[in-house]
């Protein structure tokens, strides 16, 4: 049986809430970056798939999110949450000795999983990405562009096919429902700059992402993703699938394509 701890710990600008799902001795660790407005509980699902699959999982939820402290999707300098997730990472790697260990991030959370893999590569085993915000974002140039950002939250109908998802995370009272703020959009555009111009990441990478994603468009990613594509490189794209592929209706086949990737990357368990 999956269990799950809370905790929290110093992070760059305040406290950091963390969840854990574990159970027993783990074959691997999965870090697991959440997307922007949204928290990491959301992943529970994700996390306890991990689990039976024999990993450790730990997630933040970053500042200004979810369970963490701080003005609601303020985030100024991803550098800083990319330290932040650094911490967690070194939690994990106290928790369990000698451990391998994967990183996943999604949408925002991929972007700053990106980043973390060009500065502390080394230390990772494997690194997915779920419809990553890499290389520019023609949604947030546009946001930028204007005198004053509309006070309009993100359409819970393009992140699934599935309506209970939207209508989840429409009720969901850790999500952030309100407009974008101006220093993280401009904070998302110096986090494109810095990973376009910081190379190949080093660890073998899976990118997953749906054709018909409207929030993060493929054509966005793909620019980014020939600037950090290393030399094991993985790409899956599916027909018709939104933003979320882990909420979305063929999520299984998602998240097994993931694992199937971790096996590979990992050695598969004896």
């Amino acid at each position: 049986m999956t269990r799950s701890h809370e905790s929290e710990f110093a992070g760059v600008r305040g406290p950091v809430a963390v969840s854990e799902w574990y159970r027993g001795a783990p074959r691997y660790v999965a870090v697991v970056s959440h997307g922007y407005g949204e928290h990491v509980g959301r992943y529970q699902h994700v996390a306890e798939a991990l689990v039976r699959h024999g990993a450790a999982v730990y997630g933040p939820d970053h500042r200004g999110h979810g369970r963490t402290p701080g003005e609601r999707v303020l985030i100024e300098d991803f550098d800083e949450v990319v330290a932040d997730l650094r911490t967690v990472v070194r939690q994990a790697e106290g928790d369990h000795p000698g451990v391998p260990v994967v990183l996943i991030g999604h949408s925002m959370g991929g972007m700053i999983a990106a980043r973390y893999a060009q500065l502390h590569g080394s230390s990772l085993k494997a690194l997915v990405l779920s419809g990553p915000m890499l290389g520019k974002s023609e949604g947030v140039g546009f946001l930028l562009s204007l005198e004053e950002i509309p006070d309009i939250p993100i359409d819970p109908s393009t992140l699934s096919r599935d309506p209970e998802v939207g209508a989840a995370y429409a009720a969901d009272p850790l999500v952030w429902h309100g407009p974008f703020k101006r220093p993280t959009l401009e904070a998302f555009v110096r986090c494109f700059n810095e990973i376009n111009a910081g190379g190949p990441v080093e660890p073998p990478t899976l990118w997953v992402h749906g054709d018909a994603d409207q929030l993060v468009p493929l054509a966005d990613t793909r620019t980014g993703i020939e600037f950090i594509r290393g030399t094991d490189f993985t790409e899956r794209i599916y027909r018709e699938a939104r933003h979320e592929l882990f909420n979305e209706i063929n999520k299984s086949v998602v998240i097994g394509e993931v694992l199937g990737f971790l096996d590979r990357a990992l050695g598969a368990p004896a």
